[in-house]
């Protein structure tokens, strides 16, 4: 029998493993979540008979509740949404780590390991920074507690000192079993997930939600070592290192280092560039027929779509328009850069959502050095992933971060509802080059009248 459940368990590592490679590509991204919800079933079906006499109506009860409302949020969550929705699933998580930690230690009868007690207290831990962590940048994501980043004097030293004292009363739960040493030291781990996230700004969070994915899948590793439970260990294990590896590929993306955006400070000195001086310089604007008369004739159109496409959802005119284009001759390709958006692939699946053909999507490296060939660069919702700043202002804060090279198309057409700064609060240098057009209005609205334009 022993065997045989721990047969069903490798199954499901595997399968685990199996779907975060599907999920690596929006080819066989459904199979990668197939083989993920077959593993997890597995897993949980296994862990009954694992489990010493477990209350089936509860488990299967809270189950039920669970699935009601992940099929309910799934199917009502806005594409605008998403970000914000991965943070409070993270928060979960990092919930649940701690609560199977706290029935861990107040466990009648159950005598842990040293070994056993250092898990508890990481896997505790981490869950309780992910958790409060997790919930601050769902606020700082769907703007109910702000994206601006919050500073104050000695926060760093705060940290440090929380830190401290959350390793002291886990030392005195090492040494002596103390279960209110154990509940003091949640209770502080909990408070440093709020310090250390509330100094980050707004323009940092999706690196964020990255680290936080991967800090949920080390806080369910550290637990599994102390259930014994392998497939807990490996599946942790593996979305711990998979969100690690985002969280460096983003922050490169963005010229940024991991430590960096910890200790925070971007958000809070983006805020402060603003577009102060952009009432003093000239810029032009034109109307949605301008813009679709200039792609009509254009032999390469790349567009570069933005968080202001998913707010809208303009994705689907947009998509149609580059149907009709298409059929007209024009090469039409997007282009999509690696934080686009408020978080990794939230492009992608933007444009998957309408439909649009996987090979005419390119990311930043397949299509930068086909800006210069473009005779029409469209730039829908986009901002800071397009500023030349980056690249020509050493004084800037994005200097350095890689980005989408529109600035070298023959024409440049924006679509923006207003001047406002971007995300990172910066002004971007693209709006006010000659070659620039801007067209200001809500893009499902100005896509829609360029279709109407282009019939």
């Amino acid at each position: 029998m022993q065997n045989l459940l721990a047969l069903l368990y490798l199954a499901s590592a595997v399968l685990f493993i199996l779907s975060l490679r599907g999920l690596s590509s929006p080819l066989t991204a459904r199979r990668g979540n197939l083989y993920g919800m077959t593993g997890m079933a597995l897993a949980v079906m296994t862990t009954f008979f694992v489990a010493d006499s477990p209350v089936i109506w509860l488990i299967v009860a809270a189950i039920a509740a669970g699935a009601v409302v992940g099929a309910w949020k799934a199917r009502t969550v806005a594409m605008t949404a998403m970000p914000e929705l991965v943070a409070a699933m993270h928060s979960l998580v990092g919930l649940s780590a701690v609560l199977i930690a706290v029935a861990a230690v107040y466990h009648a009868g159950v005598s842990h390991s040293g070994v056993q007690k250092i898990e508890l207290f990481i896997g505790a831990f981490i869950g309780a920074i992910t958790f409060t962590a997790s919930v601050i940048a769902y606020g700082k994501l769907s703007g109910k507690f702000g994206a601006r980043a919050i500073n104050f004097k000695g926060q760093h030293l705060l940290n440090l000192l929380l830190a401290l004292t959350m390793l002291g009363f886990g030392m005195a739960y090492f040494f002596t079993d103390s279960q209110a040493a154990f509940l003091m030291m949640v209770a502080i781990a909990l408070a440093l997930g709020v310090t250390l996230i509330i100094p980050i700004g707004g323009a940092d969070m999706p690196v964020v939600v990255s680290m936080l994915n991967s800090y949920s899948g080390w806080a369910a590793a550290g637990i599994g070592f102390t259930l014994e439970n392998p497939v807990l260990i490996i599946a942790g294990a593996c979305v711990g290192a998979s969100g690690a590896i985002l969280s460096y590929i983003m922050c490169k993306a963005m010229n940024r280092s991991i430590v960096s955006v910890l200790l925070g400070g971007f958000g809070a000195e983006a805020a402060t560039a603003g577009p102060a001086g952009s009432a003093q310089k000239n810029y032009r604007s034109g109307s949605a027929d301008d813009a679709a008369f200039l792609m009509e004739n254009a032999e390469k159109v790349i567009i570069i779509p933005g968080y202001g496409l998913a707010v809208s959802r303009a994705q689907h005119a947009l998509q149609e328009l580059t149907d009709l284009l298409t059929e007209r001759g024009v090469d039409v390709r997007y282009a999509i850069h690696p934080v686009a958006g408020r978080m990794p692939g939230h492009m992608n699946v933007l444009l998957a959502e309408a439909e649009v053909p996987y090979d005419k999507v390119f990311e930043m490296e397949e299509i930068n050095s086909e800006f210069g060939t473009a005779d029409v660069a469209l730039v829908i919702g986009a901002n800071d992933v397009v500023n030349p700043a980056a690249k020509n202002d050493p004084a800037s804060p994005i200097y350095g971060m890689p980005i989408l090279d529109a600035y070298k198309a023959r024409t440049v057409m924006v679509v923006k509802r207003s001047m406002n700064a971007g995300y990172a609060g910066l002004d971007n240098d693209l709006f006010y080059m000659d070659r620039t057009m801007m067209v200001f209005g809500d893009a499902k609205k100005v896509v829609e009248e360029m279709l109407q334009a282009v019939h």
